[in-house]
């Protein structure tokens, strides 16, 4: 328990003086519990010795004034400081999390689905603002408002007081039991929740796949079973506690009885005072109130050590980030040196060499799997290569710092992703704090102001997530605005076209020549016709670079090049020059 409360301190950084604030407030709320004890002894000393008067009432009643009081005040504050803490720690660490997940290599989304990462800073996140805030009031409130009782009541008879540390020491014996109990169950917990975001999650984005294959019930299976899964766990995890918290609360309530029972057995032998036997007795009513409360609540200690866990787990991975130096360079000539690059023990690019001057246009194609996507991101730094190395300007992209790197490229992808926000912040995305003239200057380069015009609200029109209220090739239209916005010297376009009707193809053409002027420019390419005129092809086929020249050079020397026009112009019945 010790050791969790440290723990915790130490995650929580800053917050951490609240934290020590509230215990401290918590040890004099005990003090001002403790003087309702004075104030008892008051009244039955008068009553004892008949001596009852207006005196005596007024300094029991002024006794207890200042215990409520002083309970009230104290409670409210420490309530307070520790309330603001666990919300101040959860959002800290959610913007922690979310900061450091930009300067992640990619392997670690492949290894965490989104469920997993999802669950860390929504239901994890939520563990330590609502549980932790709960927990570590009542639980430390409780224990130290025991020790003062405890220590008064030594100071009234240490024989009671033995007893009192007796019922103490056996309370922790089963809370310890307790907290062994919990360490085995508390991890199903929060994986359990992990895996109920996930199923909800793929159900949600795959919706459009279930109802196309009529499959809605075979998914809500998969939702309902993890939903009952949850359900079973949760239902486990409280079978696990309440016999525990049934045990440690039956055992404070027979030392009680304990109490009262000795305390008249030294009063009828004559060793105890009548008024110190009558405090005792009410005492034993009182001293153990606060520390059944603390061990109800001390079984989900371990839910919250392992949410700290599961958070600090994310901050153990390392980033890409670490070493970097905010560099600005002189040219944008990319080059390739030997480079190799390997995921999940399978050889994706294999002792590449390249060269992309500034200002030239590079098609990297070859067969889908071949490693054309993955190269690019090499250059990005989405990953760190295994061997070898790739310069930006002449300094390898891993002394850069990832900001200072990505500046220098924007990227249109096949695949766009638009934020559930306005096309205005969408297309903002790329450049922050442009104007709205910038705005609709991009938006007018890229094709999209028409449609954008048209819209019931214009630029200030919320789009769903993914961008699913607008057709693809608006999307790819808003994304190429977004690029246009950014302005970077290097343009990445991975196959931007690809998916897009003749008519939207066309537009996103034209966006694409007022995206790419006068830029180094890099497209992968699956549609062949889209490069006859780049100043340089890669042919990239199972990791390596087999090929390389002008469209003329590679028709000429034939090969996979070659090979893929032809099946290209036998298939879909166009032809290129040669």
């Amino acid at each position: 328990m010790i050791a969790i409360f440290k723990k915790f301190f130490q995650f929580s950084g800053s917050q951490s003086s609240l934290f020590y604030q509230s215990l401290g407030l918590s040890l004099l709320h005990a003090v001002f519990e403790a003087l309702r004890i004075p104030a008892i002894a008051v009244v039955l000393t008068a009553l004892i010795e008949s001596n009852v008067s207006a005196q005596t009432v007024w300094s029991s009643l002024g006794i207890m004034l200042i215990s409520i009081a002083g309970c009230t005040l104290t409670r409210r504050s420490l309530t307070m400081k520790q309330t603001v803490g666990g919300y101040t720690v959860a959002t800290n660490k959610r913007v922690e999390i979310g900061e450091r997940l930009k300067y992640m290599p990619m392997g670690y989304f492949n290894d965490n689905s989104i469920g997993d990462i999802t669950s860390t800073t929504t239901n994890t996140a939520e563990n330590l603002q609502d549980v932790a805030t709960r927990v570590i009031m009542l639980t430390s409130q409780g224990i130290l408002t025991t020790a003062v009782f405890t220590l008064a009541i030594l100071l009234y008879d240490w024989r009671i007081g033995l007893l009192l540390i007796l019922g103490i020491t056996a309370f922790f014996i089963i809370n310890a039991f307790m907290q062994k109990k919990s360490h085995m169950v508390s991890p199903l917990k929060t994986e359990s929740d992990a895996r109920l975001v996930a199923s909800v999650l793929e159900y949600v984005q795959g919706i459009g796949v279930v109802r196309s294959y009529n499959l809605d019930q075979e998914a809500n299976k998969t939702v309902d079973r993890a939903i009952r899964e949850n359900e079973r766990i949760n239902v486990r995890l409280e079978k696990t506690f309440v016999p525990c918290t049934c045990l440690q609360s039956l055992t404070l309530k027979l030392f009680g009885i304990a109490m009262i029972f000795l305390s008249i057995v030294l009063y009828v032998n004559g060793s105890l005072e009548l008024i110190r036997c009558l405090l005792l007795v009410i005492s034993s009513f009182m001293v153990y109130a606060q520390l059944e409360s603390a061990g109800n609540y001390s079984a989900l200690l371990r839910v919250l050590d392992l949410s700290m866990d599961r958070i600090n787990k994310v901050f153990e991975t390392p980033v890409m980030d670490t070493n970097g130096k905010p560099i600005n360079p002189k040219s944008c000539t990319i080059k390739g040196e030997r480079v190799t690059f390997r995921y999940e023990n399978k050889k994706v690019i294999d002792n590449v060499s390249f060269e992309i001057p500034e200002g030239t246009t590079t098609a990297i194609v070859g067969p889908s799997g071949g490693g054309k996507t993955t190269l690019t991101s090499l250059m990005t730094r989405f990953w760190d290569v295994d061997s070898g190395r790739i310069t930006l300007g002449g300094t390898d992209v891993r002394e850069y710092t990832l900001d200072s790197l990505l500046t220098n490229f924007s990227m249109v992808f096949q695949n766009v992703y638009l934020f559930n926000d306005t096309i205005a912040n969408n297309i903002k995305f790329g450049k922050p704090d442009a104007t709205p003239e910038e705005v609709e200057r991009a938006a007018k380069k890229a094709c999209c102001h028409d449609f954008i015009s048209a819209l019931p609200q214009g630029y200030d029109t919320v789009i769903g997530e993914g961008g699913a209220t607008i057709s693809g090739g608006e999307k790819q239209r808003i994304s190429i605005a977004r690029a246009l916005l950014k302005d970077a010297p290097v343009i990445i376009l991975d196959e931007a076209t690809a998916n897009v009707d003749p008519e939207n193809e066309a537009l996103l053409q034209n966006a694409i020549d007022q995206l790419t002027h006068g830029k180094t420019i890099i497209m992968i390419a699956h549609r062949l016709k889209t490069v006859q005129s780049a100043d340089q092809i890669l042919v990239l086929d199972q990791g390596r670079i087999i090929q390389r020249g002008t469209h003329r050079e590679l028709m000429k020397a034939g090969g996979l090049y070659a090979d893929f026009i032809r099946m290209r112009e036998k298939s879909i019945g166009w032809k290129l020059g040669a």
